[in-house]
C-alpha cells in the first residue's frame, strides 16, 4: 500500500493535469488566418491578428472580414453589436478572439465568433488612399509604395514572390547545386556595357591608388552588375553553383522594362561544352517554379512551353516581315525589344529561345565558336521580352587571354585567367531576372509593379 503522502502528491499532480487541460482548452491559440480557414476544426478557441478589410454593422450583429497576409482569403467574423467601436473601421489592425463555427456563406467552411475585439491600431479611412469599395488600378497603388502591400493585389504579388524564392532554392538543392553568396560590392563591370553605380563613403579618408585618385578600396568599387565571375570562381571547384541576390544598373530609364536594382538568378555548370545542359537546367527551372506557384498559388498561369530558333533563323523571320522595325535588322545588330515582340507573336506568342548569337555581340567571357555562329542562348516571353542570357564559357587560356587584351583588360582580369591555369574545366552559365519571370507567369505589363519597392531613374527612396 503506498504512503498516505505519496498517495496526495498523486492526486495534486492529477489535479494540476486537469487545470492545464481546462486553460488550454480555453485559452485562445494564436492562429494565421489560412491556418484558420483550411486546417482546424469547429469549436476550436484561437486568436487571430490582421488588418480589417471590410466592416458591416447591423443592430444586433457586426460582421467583418479580417486579412493577416496569409491568404488571399479573408475570415469572416461575427460578433455582437456590442463589440463595435468607433476605432473598428476599414484598415485598422485588430486582435480577434473567439471560437470556429460552421459559417453558414458558401465561400468558406468556418467563421469566427468573437468573444473580444481589441482595436491595436486605428485607420482613419478619409486619409487612407485605398478605399473599401473602389478598385484600385496598378497605376494608382504604385503612387503608394510605403502602402501598396495592404491591397488585395500587392498581398498577393508578395506572396507568390516568396513561394518562387523557396521553388528556386529547392530547385537548386535537390539538382545538388551549392549556393554561393556572391559580393554586392565589386571592381568588374562583367556585363561590360558602363551602367555601373560607383561606391564611395561620405566622409571618410580614402586611400590613394597610383593615379592619385582616392579610393576607400585600393581600386573603384561598384554595386555588382552580375555575380557570374565570382560564380566561376567556385565553379572551379564544384560542379554545379547558384546564386540568387540584388544586381543593379545605372540605366537611365523610367520604361516600364527597366529597374535600377533587381534581383538576379544565376548559375554555372561546370564539365559541360553543350548548350542544351544550360537551356536544360533554364527550362527545368522555369517549369518547376512555375509548377510550385500552381500549386501553391492555384490563380496563377499555366505551364511554360517553348520554342527553338537560332539568331540567323530570327534575323530571317524578321527582314522577311513586311513590318517596318524602327531598328535595323542586319546580320550582326542585337535584337532590340520590338524584334523580340514579333517573334515571340510569329512563333505564336509561347516563349522561345534564341540561340548562337555572333561572337561580336557577346562579352569577353564568351566561348569562340571558331568562326561559327556563338554558344549563347537567350530566351524571350511574351509581353516580357528577353528573361535569360546565358552561354558557354571560354575555358581555353591562349583565347581568353588574346580578347582580354584585345578589350585592354588582361591587367583588370588577371584572377580571372589564373582559373583557367589551375584544373579549368568546360563551363557554362545563365542568369534569370527574377522580377521579369514574375511577369511572364503573372501576365504583369510593368516590372515596378512585381518587386516591393521599385527603384529606377528619377525615383522617390524610402
Amino acid at each position: 500500500m503506498l504512503p498516505a503522502n505519496r498517495l496526495w502528491l498523486s492526486e495534486a499532480a492529477l489535479g494540476m493535469l486537469q487545470s492545464l487541460r481546462y486553460y488550454c482548452q480555453e485559452t485562445p491559440r494564436k492562429t494565421r488566418i489560412c491556418e484558420a480557414i483550411s486546417n482546424l476544426d469547429v469549436g476550436t478557441k484561437i486568436k487571430v491578428q490582421g488588418w480589417v478589410r471590410s466592416v458591416r454593422p447591423q443592430k444586433e450583429n457586426l460582421f467583418l472580414h479580417v486579412n493577416d497576409g496569409s491568404s488571399l482569403q479573408s475570415l469572416q467574423v461575427v460578433a455582437s453589436s456590442e463589440l463595435n467601436h468607433r476605432l473598428l473601421t476599414f484598415g485598422s489592425a485588430v486582435e480577434i478572439s473567439g471560437s470556429l463555427v460552421t459559417s453558414p456563406s458558401r465561400k468558406q467552411d468556418v467563421e469566427l465568433q468573437a468573444d473580444q475585439i481589441d482595436v491595436v491600431g486605428e485607420c482613419n479611412p478619409v486619409d487612407f488612399p485605398f478605399k473599401i469599395k473602389e478598385k484600385h488600378g496598378l497605376e494608382y497603388i504604385r503612387q503608394f509604395p510605403h502602402l501598396r502591400c495592404k491591397t488585395n493585389v500587392f498581398s498577393s504579388l508578395l506572396r507568390i514572390r516568396s513561394e518562387a524564392t523557396t521553388a528556386i532554392q529547392q530547385y537548386f538543392k535537390e539538382k545538388g547545386f551549392i549556393q554561393v553568396h556572391t559580393p554586392v560590392l565589386t571592381s568588374n563591370d562583367c556585363e561590360g556595357a558602363g551602367e555601373l553605380f560607383q561606391v564611395e563613403p561620405a566622409g571618410q579618408e580614402k586611400n590613394q591608388d597610383e593615379e592619385g585618385h582616392q579610393h576607400f578600396f585600393s581600386v573603384p568599387a561598384y554595386l555588382t552588375v552580375s555575380g557570374q565571375l565570382h560564380l566561376e570562381v567556385t565553379a572551379g571547384a564544384f560542379p554545379g553553383v547558384y546564386t540568387f541576390g540584388p544586381t543593379f544598373r545605372a540605366e537611365n530609364s523610367q520604361s516600364r522594362r527597366h529597374l535600377a536594382e533587381f534581383y538576379m538568378v544565376e548559375a554555372e555548370i561546370s564539365f559541360t561544352q553543350s548548350l542544351e545542359d544550360l537551356m536544360k537546367v533554364m527550362e527545368d527551372l522555369f517549369r518547376s517554379t512555375t509548377e510550385h506557384l500552381l500549386s501553391q498559388c492555384p490563380e496563377d498561369v499555366a505551364l511554360y512551353h517553348k520554342h527553338v530558333i537560332t539568331y540567323t533563323e530570327a534575323i530571317n523571320i524578321l527582314n522577311s516581315s513586311s513590318k517596318k522595325f524602327a531598328f535595323k535588322t542586319d546580320w550582326g545588330s542585337d535584337l532590340q525589344t520590338e524584334h523580340e515582340k514579333y517573334l515571340v507573336k510569329h512563333c505564336g506568342d509561347v516563349p522561345l529561345f534564341v540561340t548562337d548569337y555572333p561572337y561580336a555581340l557577346k562579352p569577353f567571357y564568351t566561348r569562340d565558336n571558331q568562326d561559327q555562329p556563338l554558344h549563347t542562348v537567350r530566351p524571350i516571353s511574351p509581353g516580357v521580352g528577353e528573361m535569360c542570357g546565358g552561354s558557354l564559357r571560354e575555358e581555353r587560356l591562349d583565347l581568353l587571354k588574346t580578347r582580354l587584351a584585345q578589350a585592354g583588360l588582361d591587367e583588370t582580369y588577371g584572377w580571372y585567367l589564373d582559373l583557367r591555369r589551375f584544373g579549368s574545366v568546360p563551363h557554362g552559365g545563365f542568369g534569370m531576372g527574377f522580377e521579369r519571370y514574375l511577369q511572364c507567369v503573372l501576365g504583369v505589363d510593368n516590372i515596378k509593379d512585381v518587386i516591393p519597392f521599385p527603384r529606377y531613374s528619377h525615383s522617390c527612396l524610402l
